[in-house]
């Protein structure tokens, strides 16, 4: 006869985990993807990137016969992942009182409603990492930096963090516009071709356009853009067809030419409740980004801990790891859910900022 399943195993809990379906998010999903290489068995994670390189062979004369070239090195660094475990007690009134939507008489055994209540207490902690892990992500491509910050309790401040992908100068990835795009002498399309520019000298490719909600209307509205995009003015500059993604608060707004380099305009209104109980955009209003998908990768250090019945420590290489605990003497129950997530380019600044672009 096949065993008992035992739904507080840490191996079985990190299956449930693996089949919940995870919250969508734009910028960690569309270009810090996770690949099988991303998640480390080892508490620390190397990342490494590369500048492009655009040099020439040289002409080489017949008696010499070759001229050796360097190989093209890489950047490598080691980071410890940040820790992030959030978790949830389940208590003997959480059993007893009636959960939102439910039957007021559902007749559900306590082990039935503790089975249901820890399938949705998971989904929502996994939603909460998720929220980070997009923040961390946005921030990296903001600042080619990320700064950390950690807490000993939901209130109190703990060490602080930055990791930086980025050697020398900080702003090698920004761009600063002279005009603002909506005022009289706004260069919109060449600022943009500017910045893709900046790209294709390191030998990277620009695909996208990431547009704030503010400046995303104000170029609906920049008289240049409406005289290009007409079909009598004879020059084919792209198009405008505003759907939404599949991200809540993203449009996909269409395509435009910025001197050969056609990208898509990606309007994003994404935001997150902060710790102060804030909402926030995870992306500044007024700033733009040209960029490409997978442009980074989102890596995995393991969790260790001590699972509930062992004496011992057990390690898991996972995005997610959940852990559950139990207080006999207060008759609680708690489940964790850990994750140990570091954003990271893969190429040297595969991304270039814009901020305050329209006034």
């Amino acid at each position: 006869m096949p065993g008992t399943i035992n739904f507080f195993d840490t191996y079985t809990l990190i299956a449930l985990a693996e089949e919940i379906v995870p919250q969508a998010s734009f910028f960690r999903d569309r270009y810090f993807p996770t690949g099988a290489s991303d998640i480390f068995a080892c508490d620390k994670v190397l990342t490494e990137y590369k500048k492009g390189d655009r040099k020439m062979a040289c002409y080489v004369s017949p008696r010499v016969g070759d001229i050796p070239v360097e190989r093209l090195g890489f950047t490598i660094n080691e980071y410890e992942p940040a820790y992030i475990a959030p978790s949830r007690m389940l208590t003997l009134d959480d059993l007893n009182k009636r959960g939102f939507g439910e039957a007021l008489y559902p007749g559900q055994t306590p082990a039935q409603r503790a089975a249901q209540l820890q399938l949705k207490d998971l989904t929502d902690l996994d939603s909460r990492i998720a929220r980070r892990e997009e923040w961390m992500a946005v921030q990296t491509m903001i600042n080619n930096a990320c700064e950390i910050q950690e807490y000993i309790d939901e209130k109190t401040k703990g060490e602080k963090h930055y990791i930086q992908f980025h050697e020398g100068k900080a702003g090698e990835h920004k761009y600063t516009v002279t005009n603002t795009w909506n005022s009289a002498n706004g260069d919109f399309f060449g600022d943009v071709k500017n910045m893709c520019r900046m790209l294709s000298k390191r030998g990277l490719r620009a695909a996208d356009l990431v547009l704030g909600t503010n400046v995303a209307d104000a170029i609906l509205n920049i008289e240049k853009v409406q005289k290009l995009l007409d079909k009598n003015s004879g020059v084919i500059i792209g198009q405008i067809e505003q759907e939404l993604a599949p991200y809540d608060g993203v449009v996909y707004m269409g395509t435009l030419n910025f001197g050969g380099f056609k990208l898509n305009l990606i309007s994003v209104d994404e935001s997150y409740v902060d710790e102060n109980d804030v909402e926030q955009k995870y992306f500044p209003a007024t700033s733009a980004m040209v960029t490409a998908p997978a442009c980074g990768h989102m890596m995995y250090g393991q969790v260790t801990q001590i699972d509930h019945g062992s004496t011992d420590y057990s390690t898991y290489a996972a995005s997610r790891v959940p852990k559950f605990h139990v207080d006999s003497d207060r008759d609680i129950r708690k489940l964790r859910l850990a994750c140990r997530p570091l954003a990271a380019p893969k190429n040297y600044c595969p991304y270039i900022y814009a901020e305050n672009v329209i006034a």
